[in-house]
């Protein structure tokens, strides 16, 4: 099978990683990919985002079967492209289509699903700039800390986390006034605080069926003993030591399941991920939010503990025969640290050589923000997240050594690493 991936980050190096371990790969495409992906496959510069050029590179190259790493794409409907289209329409992909991936691009769309097919999640009022009087008032309702969302898609950022309520309505005014996220912030979900500790919870579905992936825990905040302001992820472990088989049935009885038959009862088709972000409130499970693809750095330490071919399995999701696999999981911990730009989330540089890659030992190491240098053939930082090590371990303490002891040896200008991964487990 030819194989497009899209994406660039450390998801898309960990699944290309694993996809081209399948002996029913023929050719593996990354695009726009980076400087990781390229050992595993041939990086195509086009955008994901770019539709009509994603169909030529699927025709040029006669792509069998394209997946979708990152959000955006499917939030924009790239799926719903290619089945209107007579010319890719046999292609399958895998991720939602537009109105299901809305589970993601939309906060307030997720609340109201979550409301009609009770599961459980925090409560909430939605708003705009039309009634951002009535926020005010909702926020005075609530116990402090405040919760406040943008609607759409912020790339992992728009949540805010206020203590007072001087803060909060501060906060709220500005995301709706000055759109502080963009248009993401042209609505602001308010959310009841749960107290409690989160966790991340994967699921591939054809549909009708679906397969539990590993759990994971990241870790958002950009500082040591979570503070400070959120990031794409500064790490992640797998499995999670609290979520015990007890725990793990409740989340299928009172989460999973419940989303499957929301999604067929609304006739809503979905094929591949779905992520379920995660709260463990005195052993109730509750929803944070949903994602409608894999988690970035939750694929670093997920996709290596899953011993299936996974182009198998994707191939299932595309057949609709997802029934006739089992997963098979790895017993062993993975944990990984994500190595990042100075200044990231905020500003940050980029072009910084890096160093060192060859003398780790006994860890994978994920491309997140790379790309090669074409006149020198350097790999040079192109991102806030730069680089991603993963480590197995029998224990999360002797996987986490091995990440740290590796981590150390890259080096670039201004690195930056969390070294709590796992603090609080």
């Amino acid at each position: 099978m030819n194989i497009l991936l899209l994406g660039s980050g450390g998801r898309e190096h960990a699944l290309a990683w694993k996809l081209s371990q399948s002996p029913l790969l023929t050719n593996l495409y990354i695009a726009p990919g980076n400087a990781g992906t390229a050992l595993f496959g041939k990086n195509i510069p086009v955008s994901v985002n770019d539709f009509p050029a994603v169909k030529a590179t699927v025709l040029n190259l006669k792509i069998n079967m394209v997946i979708v790493g990152p959000e955006d794409p499917l939030v924009n409907g790239i799926h719903d492209f290619f089945k209107a289209d007579p010319d890719i329409q046999h292609v399958p992909v895998i991720g939602p289509v537009k109105q299901a991936a809305m589970l993601e691009g939309s906060k307030d769309f997720a609340k109201q699903f979550m409301h009609r097919h009770g599961i459980p999640t925090a409560r909430y009022q939605t708003f705009d700039r039309t009634n951002i009087h009535e926020g005010h008032h909702f926020l005075k309702s609530l116990s402090p800390p405040y919760v406040l969302k943008a609607d759409g898609l912020a790339a992992g950022k728009g949540v805010l986390i206020c203590k007072t309520l001087e803060e909060a309505t501060r906060e709220f005014t500005g995301m709706l006034e000055e759109e502080r996220f963009g248009p993401a912030s042209q609505k602001v979900v308010i959310e009841e605080f749960l107290a409690g500790i989160e966790l991340s919870v994967f699921i591939l579905t054809d549909g009708k069926n679906y397969l539990l992936l590993p759990e994971a825990k990241d870790y958002k905040k950009i500082g040591e003993g979570d503070t400070g302001p959120n990031t794409g992820g500064m790490g992640s472990v797998s499995p999670v030591p609290f979520a015990d088989t007890l725990f793990m049935d409740k989340v299928e009885q009172q989460v999973i399941k419940p989303t499957m038959h929301g999604l067929r009862a609304e006739g809503i088709d979905y094929k591949g991920f779905i992520f379920f972000g995660l709260i463990k409130v005195n052993d109730h499970p509750f929803v944070i939010e949903y994602n409608c693809r894999m988690g970035d750095p939750e694929t670093e330490s997920v996709i290596p503990r899953i011993q299936n071919d996974l182009v198998r399995l994707f191939n299932a999701v595309a057949n609709q025969s997802l029934e006739t696999e089992i997963i098979s999981v790895s017993p062993l911990t993975t944990a990984t640290v994500m190595l990042v730009a100075e200044g990231y989330p905020n500003a940050y540089e980029k072009g910084m050589v890096i160093t060192g890659q060859e003398q780790v030992v006994g860890s994978l190491v994920f491309h997140a923000g790379t790309k090669l240098n074409p006149v020198t053939g350097e790999t040079v930082a192109n991102g806030g997240r730069v680089m991603a090590v993963t480590s197995f371990g029998k224990t999360m303490h002797e996987a986490l050594a091995k990440s740290y002891e590796n981590a150390a040896k890259i080096d670039f200008k201004g690195k930056h690493y969390r070294k709590d991964i796992g603090f609080d487990l």
